[in-house]
Order: structure tokens, then sequence, then C-alpha cells
């Protein structure tokens, strides 16, 4: 069964039709070309899916497309702003915390969403809002060094 959704995306409105079953991770790659969110487990448990989704984080591969009637979603595309990179994506490229960069989006994505709730974020909630996203490659250090070095230069 299909069913229509608007919803907006990045700041741009759609209106698209959808199958019951696919998930928000699979529309926004697939029908939206949008690969810079990424499937990792599937399960909801490496957070390279993450979007947010009228202001909270959320893991893409475990939300329905039909849930996100209504929403308004930003993607890792929707951070840079006119070209510029946002303040965490140029922290990540500073402090080395981009390495393979395939759990990167999920990061910076999360890292936008605790600076727009918390702006002067501790170290502890840095360290919370990363918890359930693994990146293989950097060892976490880096990533957490990046992220203070956004908030405090805000």
């Amino acid at each position: 069964m299909e069913h229509k959704i608007r919803l907006t995306i990045n700041g741009n409105k759609v209106e698209k039709w959808v199958k019951s079953q696919t998930s928000l991770l699979d529309f926004l790659r697939t029908e939206m070309e949008l690969t810079g969110v990424k499937e990792g487990c599937g399960v909801g448990e490496c957070g390279a899916c993450t979007v947010i989704v009228n202001g909270m984080t959320v893991r893409s591969c475990l939300m329905l497309a039909v849930e996100a009637d209504g929403t308004e979603i930003t993607t890792i595309e929707g951070i840079a702003k006119n070209g510029e990179l946002s303040n965490v994506q140029k922290s990540f490229v500073e402090k080395g915390a981009i390495q393979c960069g395939f759990c990167t989006p999920g990061f910076v994505v999360a890292g936008e969403n605790l600076l727009d709730r918390k702006p002067a974020p501790s170290k502890e909630d840095i360290v919370e809002a990363f918890s359930g996203h693994l990146c293989r490659c950097t060892g976490y250090a880096q990533i957490i060094e990046a992220m203070d070095h956004a908030a405090q230069n805000r």
C-alpha cells in the first residue's frame, strides 16, 4: 500500500508517495538521493543514519517514511549553508575527526543537534550525545575534541 507524505527536508518542501514499509533511511537515500545518510547496521545501533526530525536526533533506519509525514528533517546535506561548512564540520576537519568518513555524517548531525539544544555543552554532554554512534577508525578522542572545539568557537 502507498501513502502520500508531505514533509520538509533540508528546508525544501517535499510531497511523495511511499510504500508502507519503506524506512526513512531508504526514502532519503533512494527517493531523495541524499546519500550522506548511511546505512551501517540497519538496527539503530551504529548512528550512521542519524538525521534530525523536528529538532530531535533519530535513527532513520528505525523510522518509517510514513511516520515522517508532516515533519521537518535535516540531513548532513542540510548542515552546510551557502557552500560554507558549519562550525562543527570545520572542527571535525581541523581536529582530524574524520578518517574513513562513513560514520562522520551521523556524528556531525548529532553534534549540530546538541549545539542547537545546548550551546555550551560539557564533555559529558558531548559523550552522551554521541552514545550509540560507532566509529572504527578514530578512537573517539578526536571526535570529542572536535565537538568541544566547535562548542567553544561558536
